[in-house]
């Protein structure tokens, strides 16, 4: 079925207690990383959304639950900052994960084809393309056993333009407001068309679309990262490997040889 984001406007509050929930989160994500890493298992973890939709507030809760020895979040850019002197997609073939690995995109190969959509810099042939590029590389990721999960965190305008506006009254985070977060709302009529199109022509059988209801912080975030546990848990096997010739044993001298 074609996404539809107003399916996910409601912002309705988390029922139970969030704390306990998010605790249990974080022993899923730790326990199913272990399983990743031990079966030698990559996954590739992307979250596009709007500015002040709760990306960021659930990247560090993931980051934080998670092995960081086996972990990369890469932040990208947007279309001003891409390398023209090599394939778009080029940069992105560098940073998928090792065996092992999980990758986490903060913004993904989706920013620059979004935002040259909404410009104009992209006309019907080459989008086209664009979006059959993205799917084969994303196919070509599953077809090495690399588990992709895409998110996509939705707000409301209004939740949008409250969002942004605490963030500039803080002292701090006023620092974190971007023009492209600014102009983003004042084009959002036309970012919505577009976010129509990307749907319909990368939502994969291999690589789905989650939407996430941003519009309650909490409940936003218990319900990214229990996609994100309910994934791993699904592609990754819950029994530890066979021992086989490849694990180390570990025999401690008696005391009889430390003696001698």
């Amino acid at each position: 079925m074609p996404i539809d984001l107003t399916e996910f406007e409601r912002g309705a509050p988390f029922t139970g207690d969030p704390g306990a929930a998010l605790d249990a989160l974080r022993d899923r994500l730790a326990r199913v990383q272990l399983s990743q890493i031990v079966h030698r298992k990559r996954a590739i973890i992307l979250f596009e959304g709007w500015s002040g939709s709760g990306k960021r507030g659930v990247v560090k809760t993931l980051a934080g639950a998670l092995d960081p020895t086996h972990v990369r979040v890469i932040s990208v850019g947007g279309a001003d900052e891409a390398d023209d002197d090599r394939h778009w997609l080029a940069p992105f073939w560098s940073r998928i994960p090792a065996a092992g690995d999980t990758t986490i995109f903060y913004r993904s190969w989706y920013r620059r084809l979004v935002e040259q959509r909404v410009d104009g810099k992209l006309d019907d042939k080459r989008w086209a393309r664009a979006c059959d590029e993205v799917n084969e590389f994303e196919a070509q990721q599953r077809d090495h056993g690399t588990l992709v999960i895409k998110l996509f965190f939705h707000v409301t305008a209004e939740q949008q333009a409250a969002n942004l506006q605490e963030r500039q009254d803080d002292p701090w985070r006023r620092h974190l407001l971007s023009q492209d977060a600014v102009a983003g709302l004042a084009q959002r009529d036309r970012n919505l068309e577009v976010l129509t199109e990307l749907f319909a022509n990368t939502d994969t059988r291999w690589a789905p679309w989650r939407v996430i209801d941003g519009n309650n912080e909490t409940a936003g975030r218990i319900a990214a990262l229990s996609v994100i546990s309910d994934s791993m848990e699904k592609a990754f096997p819950a029994e530890p490997p066979a021992v086989d010739g490849t694990v180390i044993q570990f025999r401690p001298k008696s005391s009889e040889q430390t003696r001698a």
